[in-house]
């Protein structure tokens, strides 16, 4: 846990009252409940602009999907030099710098302009859950020196006393100690993964899937609305390979009950017994070798044959482990809390398929036993990650709210309906994990290539009536459907970097969020704040909304990172 000091420039009388007050209390002109991935830019924002900005968060790491939760980045094909903010940017280009610094790539790995240290083919960048937090710390580190910024991890919300319209401070329970302590602060952001702060302060949500009446959209739902139909959620698992050795976990007490769910799950007999191959479908690589992946390849996060010495490849199981037992927003605690433990008894089981009944597997025989789990990769004893991949979190009443209508290509064909209080960009394509109607294919599959590339819009970020209360996570003014286009990496990211920036420039104009959408003349300088910090607020041209694998995949002579298959 990292504690503020009295040392340094401290930003405001707000920090220094967080220093001196007692254990059990705390204040500063911004608290950011939540150090998830948009937790962390609101935080960097926040902090940029000169305030004192406490952090929490309810497990051991900061970085919340791109880290805690070991999900590489979901990325739009255009991410490398467009629809990113600067420090978006500069968060990438720092992971692949920690590489160099730190590890001994192969020639071409060290020449490599677009070097991707896990040759996933999910992102571009694909990394370990220790790099990103380096990175992470990295960039907060000016802010932890001067006291600007004070992060308190194993924190969990439980109370959030407000007055009015306005929500005072929050109740947060120490793991560690069994306390409680309340913070007090001028504004504060739900950057938690479930937008926890949202029900414990009585601002107005939705949870679950909208109705075609409701919304209008086209892919919404025929009927009425369904608030615990939420996507489901996944609990990674950190692996690596090494055939020859056993390295199978026990038999999972629930196994035989997900077991019938990997009958997609198929292997490739390596020759000689090397390379391990997992797949679900065929995708191909460059220069002839045929990869089948989905399951290795697809969420890669260290690709051995990029650096010298290493010995295997570290992936993410992401296939076979979606849990579909129920959402978590919404329902008990209790039901929650057994939710959460069957989901980690699925992946548990989804790697003992692989290692001991997948087909092909280790020369031939079922199973792959040198499967290794590295519980060293997240800071577990089992390979789990500290927290699941959450796709889909209890959302604002906004008042504004993005609709599929407002990007869908057959209805705009010109190009998506432009925002004028947009407050930053977002490009991947609406990814759902339901079937599609009929249940022929996914929703994913089904909607792709039909929207465009978005904008966020400020309203997304304003609650109808609460005050001082910003969504800087997947908890914006969205629906079930638009989700599926603002969950992943970037978007979340420049939703927290504009709610960090937002509040630091209400408190500095004395004003309210929803006055800077209101007031044409503080509207335009809250852009220009956005544009000099390197926001980038619309697309230069319409371009077809698409995730990176999808626009490269059947791409001839694709490059996703592996070096030694880079083409001159």
């Amino acid at each position: 846990m990292l504690l503020w000091t009295r040392r340094g420039f401290l930003a405001s009388s707000a920090a220094w009252r967080a220093v001196s007050a007692p254990f059990s209390e705390a204040s500063c002109d911004v608290l950011i409940a939540g150090a998830s991935f948009g937790g962390v830019a609101a935080a960097l924002a926040a902090a940029d602009s000169g305030r004192s900005v406490i952090l929490t968060e309810e497990t051991d790491w900061i970085g919340g999907q791109a880290t805690t939760q070991g999900v590489p980045l979901d990325e739009h094909p255009y991410i490398e030099d467009r629809g990113r903010t600067k420090t978006y940017a500069a968060f990438r280009a720092r992971v692949r710098d920690f590489y160099h610094r730190n590890y001994r790539l192969t020639p071409a790995a060290l020449n490599d302009p677009f070097f991707n240290p896990g040759a996933g083919w999910v992102s571009a960048c694909c990394f370990e859950p220790r790099a990103g937090i380096a990175v992470l710390h990295d960039m907060l580190a000016p802010h932890l020196s001067s006291g600007r910024i004070r992060i308190l991890t194993a924190h969990r919300p439980v109370a959030a006393p407000t007055s009015g319209d306005l929500c005072r401070a929050v109740s947060f329970l120490d793991a560690r100690t069994g306390q409680q302590r309340s913070i007090s602060a001028q504004y504060i952001l739900d950057a938690t993964e479930l937008g926890d702060i949202l029900p414990l302060a009585g601002v107005e949500f939705v949870t679950g899937a909208e109705s075609q009446q409701q919304t209008g959209e086209p892919s919404a739902l025929e009927g009425s609305p369904d608030p615990l139909r939420q996507q489901p959620f996944t609990h990674l698992i950190a692996v690596d390979y090494h055939p020859g050795e056993d390295h199978r976990i026990p038999k999972p007490s629930s196994y035989e009950r997900w077991r019938p769910g990997f009958r997609n799950l198929v292997g490739i007999a390596p020759s000689g017994g090397g390379e391990i191959q997992l797949r679900m479908r065929r995708l191909f690589a460059p220069d002839g070798p045929t990869y089948a992946s989905c399951i290795w390849n697809f969420r890669r996060v260290l690709c051995a044959s990029n650096f010298e010495g290493l010995p295997s490849d570290i992936t993410m199981i992401m296939n076979g482990n979606q849990y579909h037992g129920g959402p978590l927003a919404g329902v008990p605690a209790d039901t929650a809390r057994a939710r959460l433990q069957q989901a980690r008894e699925l992946s548990l089981s989804v790697l003992y398929f692989f290692q001991n009944e997948i087909e092909p597997g280790y020369l031939g025989k079922p199973g792959y036993p040198g499967i290794r789990p590295r519980g060293d990769v997240f800071g577990t004893e089992d390979g789990l990650a500290q927290y699941p991949y959450i796709r889909e979190s209890r959302r604002i009443r906004a008042e504004f709210t993005v609709l599929e209508q407002h990007f869908r290509t057959d209805l705009n064909p010109a190009g998506p309906v432009a925002y004028k209080d947009s407050v930053g960009t977002g490009g991947y394509r609406i990814d759902i994990h339901e079937p599609a109607p009929g249940g022929r294919s996914s929703q994913t599959l089904h909607l792709h290539g039909k929207h465009w590339t978005q904008q966020i819009p400020l309203g997304a970020l304003i609650p109808q009536r609460a005050e001082n209360l910003l969504p800087a996570c997947k908890n914006l003014g969205v629906t079930h459907v638009t989700n599926g286009a603002f969950r992943l990496h970037p978007v979340e990211w420049n939703v927290g970097e504009a709610a960090g920036a937002l509040a630091a420039f209400c408190l500095d104009r004395r004003c309210r969020p929803r006055q800077v959408r209101s007031d044409g003349t503080l509207l335009a300088d809250f852009q220009r704040l956005l544009v000099a910090r390197g926001v980038q607020l619309a697309w230069e041209k319409p371009e077809i909304a698409k995730s990176y694998n999808s626009h490269y995949a059947e791409v001839p002579g694709w490059y996703f990172g592996e070096a030694r298959y880079r083409r001159p």
